[in-house]
């Protein structure tokens, strides 16, 4: 190839003498003649102190661009948002964290899509913004990879966010003090770096290594290591080969790459958001998949990984036995994931796998194949008069497999927090959180708050919660989220009353309002619309676009 074949759409930008203005701009930023000979790369940085998660992303991004440039490239950092779901939960605010993840989609199409980018290279941090950056980089469709900002250290006595939220339960309960809850919020986050267990950061990082998206490694190294700067580097070499072999995000996120990821996510015990995000990043890549795609997958693979919120350990204990790769070995050997599929490094997942070793011996964060925390998948996919279209559990077996109760039903989340900490919420009771779902809220706010509280409370095993919102990646218990249709576009789940009985049952995979057909439709004719609760802006805008949480809420979809 020639120097120009790398070069499809800078050189529109940057080629010829009529294109003088856009090489008189680019030279202000630091551009020499040199420099517009090269492929251009855009960097596109999460990086902010609006989180700890991305609070170091701006270093990061740094050592990508001396790796590009280093491998004949010319690195081009620019910013994109993120917002943090920790500190917006379970306030008004938390309404924008999924709508985050589509305008991070739309900047990163716009940016590069507009200043004429031959290849994308994405650094993210907190949950939202991966998914996001996906999404962009796969709506443009040119060389592209990702880059994982790496996993937080725990805080003393193995304290992280969640510690923080459920000590707020604890403290309601009158179990913790007011001196323990202020020393936990003081120490359980010492520095930059994405939430510590298995939640919705580390799930998608190591989904989207499983999809082929991130070099190896990239989803299991702490935020501030020598590994994670290697990884930056060695990202500029890599996506000048993706260039010059004009490999694309089409290439890699194939059906049977989305599937590995979903694998791996289950194995892992991941969040529930995954459902939501991988849905939508296979619909902008228009690859079929849809919620029963992971009730089959789910039947096939086990649940390997005592990692937290529902186990005992943090990505940072995760990392120092090798990551995930040693289970993605061990999965590839026993014929459970795609190992044809191609990767960033431009070779098949099985050849990145080959001299994988395997994890060292007497470790018990990943369990073996023959002896697994449950047997199969702990993400439930329940459907039922309930939930028609889906709705998504989140079920390890710790917490039963069966549920029945009688229905206290929320019109909110603060309004359920509030009741479970002033004790309204009584042992079997069924939580019903609702208007809450991607129309509703709208944005389907996380209900780590409430799930949280219920723990510190001490009800983890009495109480069930169940929601058209849903579940921050650190909820655990017997919680069901993306109930759907949603109540605000009249589901089921908007015409529920307080003392009404229902049943989950994980191993039919039902969720049922024990109540007639006729007495479910007499309702329902009687339930009146409300109206939009925002009628202008990003959230208004959202509402009138966003799809069903069971099509993973994305907004391009009926245009």
């Amino acid at each position: 190839m020639t120097d120009k074949d790398l070069r499809k759409h800078s050189k529109i930008v940057v080629d010829g003498m009529e294109q003088a203005p856009s090489r008189a701009m680019l030279r202000a930023v630091g551009f020499e003649d040199a420099d517009f000979r090269k492929p251009h790369i855009g960097i596109a940085s999460t990086w902010s102190m609006v989180t700890p998660c991305n609070m170091h992303i701006n270093k990061l991004a740094e050592d990508v661009n001396k790796g590009t440039d280093a491998a004949g490239g010319k690195g081009i950092i620019y910013n994109v948002i993120t917002v943090s779901d920790g500190i917006s939960m379970g306030t008004e605010g938390m309404k924008y964290s999924l709508v985050s993840r589509e305008v991070i989609a739309d900047s990163v199409e716009a940016v590069s899509g507009c200043m004429g980018h031959d290849a994308i290279i994405t650094i993210g941090g907190c949950d939202k913004n991966m998914p996001g950056l996906l999404m962009g980089m796969a709506r443009l469709d040119r060389p592209s990879l990702f880059i994982y900002g790496g996993t937080i250290q725990p805080g003393p006595q193995h304290t992280n966010i969640i510690s923080v939220f459920e000590a707020v339960g604890g403290h309601a309960a009158g179990n913790v003090s007011d001196i323990e809850l202020k020393q936990i919020e003081d120490t359980a986050i010492p520095g930059p770096g994405s939430c510590g267990g298995m939640y919705t950061a580390n799930t998608m990082a190591s989904a989207i290594e499983a999809l082929g998206m991130s070099l190896p490694n990239s989803s299991a190294q702490d935020a501030i290591s020598q590994e994670k700067v290697d990884d930056c580097v060695n990202a500029g070499e890599a996506i000048m080969q993706l260039i010059e072999h004009d490999i694309k995000p089409s290439d890699i996120m194939t059906r049977s790459a989305f599937e590995n990821a979903i694998k791996i996510t289950i194995a892992l015990g991941g969040s529930t958001n995954a459902v939501l995000h991988l849905l939508a990043m296979a619909h902008t890549m228009k690859v079929p998949l849809e919620l029963d795609d992971f009730t089959r997958i789910g039947k096939q693979i086990p649940m390997l990984a005592d990692l937290k919120p529902s186990g005992k350990y943090l990505m940072s204990e995760l990392i120092k036995i090798g990551g995930i790769q040693p289970l993605m070995k061990t999965m590839l050997d026993a014929g459970m994931l795609d190992g044809s599929c191609l990767t960033v490094t431009g070779k098949t997942l099985a050849e990145n796998l080959d001299d994988v070793a395997p994890y060292p011996e007497g470790q018990d964060i990943i369990r073996p194949l023959d002896d697994p925390i449950k047997k199969d998948s702990h993400l439930v996919i329940l459907r039922g008069n309930l939930a028609p279209t889906g709705a998504v559990a989140k079920i390890t077996g710790k917490e039963g497999l069966n549920f029945s109760g009688s229905a206290r039903v929320f019109e909110s989340e603060e309004e359920c927090l509030q009741g479970i900490l002033d004790d309204t919420v009584v042992k079997n009771d069924v939580l019903v959180i609702r208007y809450e779902g991607p129309k509703g809220a709208p944005g389907m706010r996380e209900m780590l708050s409430p799930t949280s509280a219920i723990m510190g409370k001490g009800l983890g095993e009495d109480v069930a919660l169940i929601t058209d919102g849903r579940f921050s990646g650190g909820s655990h218990g017997f919680v069901v989220g993306h109930v759907t249709p949603e109540a605000h576009e009249g589901g089921p789940i908007a015409i529920v009353e307080t003392g009404d009985k229902i049943s989950i049952d994980a191993e039919s995979n039902n969720i049922s309002l024990q109540l007639s057909d006729g007495e479910i439709a007499a309702r329902l004719a009687k339930w009146q619309k409300p109206e939009p609760r925002y009628t202008r802006g990003v959230l208004a805008k959202y509402a009138a676009t966003v799809t069903s949480a069971s099509e993973g809420a994305v907004t391009d979809k009926n245009l």
